[in-house]
């Protein structure tokens, strides 16, 4: 079946696990903050189709190296996407989050798509540089931001919880590309993570959601928040493990994992006021 063919390799294409972590967390996040189920529907498909479309534009820009490298698990790469199919469905899905996005409020809607428009700048130049941390602390810093400004009464969340989205995006960005290392050395990608090497950047990623638990605890001293930096200890075994056994997959879902138990503490703390 062409069209279920087309589906699965438009699904496999846009990164799945970052796409369903962060919108999940954005989602949590919205109903954490007290926003109506409509409110938390309509920001989970505005991130989504962000997502979709930050996910989709990375293979569209990525596909040279993707070849060059050997990527057989990226649709387009192995031959199995079109690239005009691609880039319809990353088109679609922009015109989708402008509306989607806006649809929050003008507050919302914009710090969404600079999040987005991040997501975008990371793909299109900013990988390749030191800098490449910058897009991943602007939009992971957004994602309170947009809770409470999507409210009936909005207001901003406390600064400690906008630096701790800030340091769990941190660290998804060194965990994230852990898996790819190797390839982006080859095909010439020299972010931070590619300089620091596999070690140092799985350190850094753990250190970073280590940090962001930290300071939820100072925030909102408490059993809870107690509980949840023994369980991001735990989970950093994990990470250090891992990361000895150079099992990078394994290091990037720990990591995804210490954020949800942040975004878990954030919400059962009342962190977003």
């Amino acid at each position: 079946m062409p069209l279920l063919r087309l589906a699965t390799n438009l699904a496999t294409a846009c990164h799945p696990q970052p796409t369903v972590a962060v919108t999940t967390l954005s989602t949590v996040l919205l109903a954490g903050a007290g926003n109506p189920a409509g409110t938390c529907l309509l920001g989970a498909l505005a991130v989504l189709t962000g997502q979709l479309s930050i996910g989709w534009s990375n293979d569209l820009i990525d596909r040279g190296r993707d070849v060059a490298a050997g990527r057989l698990d990226k649709p387009m790469a192995a031959g199995e996407l079109a690239a005009s199919e691609l880039r319809t469905a990353c088109a679609i899905a922009v015109l989708l989050t402008v509306p989607l996005s806006l649809a929050l409020g003008w507050l919302p809607g914009l710090v969404h798509l600079v999040a987005v428009a991040a997501g975008w700048a990371y793909n299109v130049r900013l990988k390749f540089t030191l800098l490449s941390p910058l897009p991943y602390l602007v939009a992971f810093g957004a994602l309170p931001v947009i809770a409470t400004t999507a409210l009936p009464e909005p207001h901003l969340p406390p600064w400690q919880v906008v630096l701790a989205a800030m340091l769990i995006g941190l660290a998804a960005h060194f965990a994230n590309v852990l898996p790819d290392l190797a390839a982006d050395l080859a095909t010439g990608v020299r972010g931070l993570p590619q300089a620091a090497g596999f070690a140092r950047s799985a350190a850094v990623a753990g250190a970073a959601a280590l940090a962001a638990t930290v300071l939820l605890l100072v925030q909102e001293p408490g059993l809870v928040t107690a509980l949840g930096l023994v369980a991001v200890c735990a989970v950093l075994v994990v990470v250090g493990w891992a990361a000895r056994a150079r099992r990078a997959g394994v290091v990037f879902t720990a990591i995804i994992g210490c954020a949800a138990i942040g975004v878990a503490l954030i919400v059962a703390t009342g962190g977003l006021g």
